[in-house]
């Protein structure tokens, strides 16, 4: 996947987005990308627009 927000966070902060939104916990999810992300913090839209990427992938 070609996504500067994904490149940024780490093999472990993947994983995890991974693991949240496969049981539905898309808000903690979200919040898990914008903390480990490093600065600048990702907007949300940036944030909605991979969570919905990385659903689509996961199914």
């Amino acid at each position: 996947m070609s996504d500067d927000l994904w490149n940024r966070l780490s093999t472990e902060s993947r994983a995890e987005v991974d693991r949240l939104i496969g049981i539905k916990r898309n808000v903690e999810a979200i919040a898990l990308m914008r903390e480990r992300a490093g600065e600048p913090a990702p907007h949300i839209h940036k944030c909605l627009d991979l969570l919905e990427r990385r659903r689509d992938t996961l199914r």
